[in-house]
């Protein structure tokens, strides 16, 4: 399979997600942003995300898959330049 193979598999499975997704062969990096994960604990997100490639995992399509979710705040607060880093010298 191919990474755009994978995401269009999770925007059609998963309403109102952005995903981004890596890798190769049956080996896939799944990042996934959406108000969907609000209130949901890590492992109910990660169900989600499983239960959408369920059919592709059985059939041994996708081996592989490590899952990273985050709500758009989250996303906005991870991607921000000096979320990890302090500011000053």
């Amino acid at each position: 399979m191919q990474p755009s193979e994978v995401k269009s598999l999770l925007e059609a499975r998963i309403d109102n997600c952005e995903f981004h997704i890596q890798g190769e062969g049956c080996n896939f990096q799944v990042v996934a942003v959406g108000e969907v994960f609000d209130g949901l604990s890590p492992v109910k997100r990660q169900q989600l995300i499983y239960s959408a490639l369920s059919d592709e995992i059985a059939s041994g399509a996708l081996h592989a898959v490590s899952i990273k979710t985050f709500t758009p705040a989250q996303w906005q607060a991870a991607d921000s330049p000096n979320a990890s880093q302090g500011q000053g010298a």
